[in-house]
């Protein structure tokens, strides 16, 4: 049997927007889970459920730059 080639995943890329200065330590721990800690740093990530999730929880904190 051949191996098929993986089908390429899709992605999402955030950027963060907003400082967690003063924000519940949940929304800090959420940017550390999107490889972001600093302002206008960006990640690109595999797009999933749990991530919007993420993006979601911390929506007043980042943008969605490229959704791929």
């Amino acid at each position: 049997m051949a191996k098929k080639p993986a089908a390429a995943k899709a992605t999402i890329t955030v950027e963060q927007v907003g400082s967690p200065i003063r924000r519940e330590g949940k929304q800090r721990q959420t940017l550390i889970g999107l490889k972001l800690n600093k302002l206008h740093r960006t990640s690109t990530l595999e797009d999933t459920p749990s991530v919007r999730g993420m993006i979601e929880k911390v929506k007043h904190l980042v943008r969605v730059v490229d959704g791929q």
